[in-house]
Order: structure tokens, then sequence, then C-alpha cells
């Protein structure tokens, strides 16, 4: 049974709502399998063939493998605590009164007058431009459970700067 499309996207909606980390889950996943590949299939092949070349000692080709070896290992091991840290993550524990991750937050720019919205991301998702701001930034950190009404003095690269906290939607409110 096909089910109607008003199904699909209620469904489709509460898989995504259920887990909105799941595309970051993925991402991950998808680079920690490219690099698995690399270290087990491409890397010993560079390896042979510089190995075939002679004197190990003076073998720059050689040298150059085993350092991308140790490195493709060492983003590997970050790569899945980044995982585990990310499936620990329990979204319910989020306030629901206070700026946390997946926040939707417009603050006032006390010294320009202005208006910016900004979305509370992980680092993965970050993205400036687009005003998705990762929790581990001066800004995103300066954001972290504030109510309407707070005003923050957060110092950034470009200077310090001072907002006012004019409107909050918080992860739950998409609920």
């Amino acid at each position: 049974m096909v089910p109607d499309s008003a199904d699909f996207f209620s469904e489709l909606k509460t898989t995504a709502m259920s887990d909105p980390l799941a595309k970051i889950k993925k991402k991950l996943q998808d680079e920690i399998d490219q690099l698995s590949h690399e270290l087990s299939v491409e890397l010993p092949k560079e390896i042979a063939v510089a190995r075939a070349h002679g004197d190990l000692s003076e073998n720059a080709e050689y040298k150059y493998a085993k350092e991308r070896q140790g490195y493709v290992n060492l983003k590997i091991t970050h790569l899945k605590k980044r995982m585990g840290d990310l499936s620990m993550l329990n979204l319910s524990n989020i306030p629901k009164d206070r700026s946390g991750y997946g926040s939707r937050i417009v603050v006032l720019d006390l010294q320009r007058d202005a208006k910016i919205e900004y979305t509370l991301v992980s680092s993965e998702e970050a993205d400036a431009e687009k005003g998705l701001i990762s929790t581990t930034s001066p800004i995103g950190k300066a954001l972290l459970n504030r109510k309407v009404g707070d005003e923050i003095e957060v110092a950034t690269p470009a200077g310090k700067k001072e907002f006012e906290v004019v409107r909050l939607a918080t992860i739950h409110d998409g609920e």
C-alpha cells in the first residue's frame, strides 16, 4: 500500500524532527567511510609502491604516505569521537524557555541599531553568511542560555559587540 502524500510528508517531518542531527551524523559517517577506504586500500598501495623504490631513509614518497597514514588515523579517531558526542546529545534536555542548539534568535546590534537573526547550530553546520552560528563560536557561546530582553556583550575578532535579544524560537517551537 502506498501512503497518500499527506501521510508521507507527516512521517517525513516526524523522522526529521526526531533526529535533527541525522544529516550531520550522515556527513561525518560518509567522511569516516572515505578515510577508512583511503587508510585500508589506497595508502597501503602507495606504501608498497614507495617501498619498491628501495632505500626508505631517503624516500620522500614513503615518508609522505606514512605521514598521511598517521594523519588519516587521527582524523578517523576525531570523527568517531564527534559521532559519539552527537549521539549522546539529548535534544529534550535543551531548554524550552532559553536559547540552545537549534534556536533561532533575533538580536538587536546596539552599536549599528540593526536586527540580525542567528540560528545556533553545531560546528559542522555553521555557515555565518546564512546566519548559522556554531555554539562554540564567540557569538554562539554568548547567545547560549539567553532569554528575550537579555543584553549581551561579546568579544569577537572584529571587536566588541553588544546585542539585545528581541525574539527567540527554540528547537522545541518547531515541533
